[in-house]
């Protein structure tokens, strides 16, 4: 998450990437863009927007040493000799090219920036940004000709969103440079953040905080929704994001008995834990600081409806844990032959 306030470009050059599985071709620019005041005034913003929601950082990484990684030298240069700009953003697009290992990856605009100003936690440092534009819009261009106006159809940049972008910060911590990426267009994510950047999430509480709640996400659906019911998924979800609110840290142990009552359920946990880790090949963490701006953001992210095949939906309050135990009640009629759900309220809101 990253203020732009006091941010201000000041390099900006565009080349063009193609592809090598369509025979389309790089094409450079030698001249950095020289702004007028109402494109610069749009251009920055445009920008830097997309990062000041961005929660969780990256960091490089290499098989043998992320010096050796490309972006992480090529930003490193371009750090140390701003005069080498032009010829090193032309580097960048060459090695974005050289990822393009499928027809479907589109070609685009490349937009290199180096931005000085950046606020990022506590600290005010200059950025690397590297930008792919894939999608043109169509807009109405209207001019004057023989003292009639007439219109035409161009194609642009859309300037609400950027689909691909990366900000490198002249900042290191112990795992290397702090790297903020979004990726608008995620049909081809391994391509941006694997193969381009070569970037993994930095260890810290952003990242654990992640991991588990996904952990927790995925139970939710694969276990508890098909062996229990939509109640019981539900329920666990909102105790979940409560013992995140209520705790500066998580103790696994701990976060077991706060949300389970029965010990089956905590024995699937475990077991569904130890296979999760294994498909994604991870560890996650038996004690972690808790990311609260994490949780914030995840919590908009869980759906809480109960969608009954008989075209009735029941929304449950996800900060209201309790709730659906105490005033839901699941049952099955033997008459009708068929599930249902018994509400208990005082009074309709």
């Amino acid at each position: 998450m990253i203020s732009r306030k006091n941010a201000s470009i000041s390099k900006f050059i565009i080349h063009k990437v193609g592809n090598k599985f369509n025979d389309t071709k790089n094409a450079f620019s030698e001249n950095i863009v020289d702004f007028d005041e109402a494109s610069y005034d749009l251009m920055l913003p445009f920008l830097l927007r997309p990062f000041t929601n961005v929660v969780q950082s990256y960091r490089f990484n290499h098989h043998a040493n992320i010096s050796l990684n490309e972006i992480n030298s090529y930003c490193k240069q371009l750090f140390d000799d701003e005069d080498a700009f032009i010829d090193i953003s032309k580097h960048i697009v060459t090695h974005l090219f050289e990822q393009s290992t499928s027809a479907n990856i589109k070609t685009g605009d490349v937009l290199i920036v180096l931005f000085e100003g950046i606020e990022y936690l506590d600290m005010t440092t200059n950025a690397i940004g590297i930008f792919k534009i894939e999608s043109k819009v169509n807009f109405f261009q209207t001019y004057l000709e023989n003292k009639s106006y007439d219109v035409l159809v161009q194609k642009g940049i859309n300037s609400k969103k950027v689909d691909k972008g990366c900000l490198v910060l002249n900042q290191n911590d112990t795992e290397g440079p702090i790297v903020l990426s979004v990726d608008n267009n995620s049909y081809d994510a391994q391509y941006w953040i694997n193969q381009f950047l070569n970037i993994k999430y930095a260890d810290d509480a952003n990242n654990h905080t992640q991991q588990y709640i996904e952990l927790c996400k995925e139970f939710s659906t694969e276990v508890l929704k098909t062996e229990y019911s939509a109640q019981e998924q539900n329920s666990f979800l909102a105790k979940t994001i409560d013992f995140f609110k209520e705790n500066e840290v998580v103790n696994v142990e701990q976060f077991k008995e706060g949300v389970f009552e029965e010990e089956k359920q905590i024995r699937q946990f475990e077991d569904y834990k130890k296979e999760y880790e294994s498909e994604q090949n991870l560890i996650i963490r038996n004690q972690f600081d808790i990311a609260e701006r994490v949780v914030t953001k995840e919590k908009k992210k869980i759906k809480t409806d109960i969608k009954l095949d008989t075209n009735i939906q029941i929304k449950l309050d996800i900060d209201a844990p309790d709730a659906s135990t105490e005033y839901l009640e699941r049952g099955y009629d033997d008459e009708k032959k068929m599930h249902y759900y018994k509400v208990f309220f005082n009074a309709e809101a």
